[in-house]
């Protein structure tokens, strides 16, 4: 991932909202728990719609979901059973930002990830 050259803050937070979306699919990163980072060798890997998470911080700290959906503009998780009411009534997911979350358990129905892994050495399956 390209870094812009300065370590401006308001230059790196202007990257954040204008990089493009390739870039900003692997921004949506999120750390492994204890035991997927002994099994993958590796600390932290981009968030994917079906993967169970724990919520790490905030008000929905220590609740543990699937993604259901993934907001690549607003770069914001959605997970099942993380919702609130509406003053009409309904139910609304609460989007939650990848860094606050945990993956407890990976998606691996994608041939692409699962391929990924076997790249860096890791059997699957």
């Amino acid at each position: 991932m390209s870094q812009p050259e300065s370590s401006k803050p308001r230059k790196q937070r202007k990257f954040l909202f204008t990089a493009p979306i390739h870039l900003k699919r692997k921004m949506l990163s999120s750390h492994l728990s204890k035991a997927l980072r002994e099994k993958y060798k590796k600390r932290s890997m981009p968030v994917r719609k079906g993967d169970e998470v724990l919520i790490m911080r905030g008000k929905f700290k220590g609740k543990i979901g699937k993604i259901s959906r993934i907001d690549l503009k607003k770069q914001r998780v959605y997970i099942d059973g993380v919702s609130r009411k509406r003053t009409v009534g309904t139910e609304v997911l609460v989007p939650i930002p990848s860094s606050n979350v945990q993956i407890t358990n990976l998606n691996l129905d994608d041939k692409r990830r699962v391929k990924i892994l076997e790249r860096r050495g890791v059997k699957v399956g």
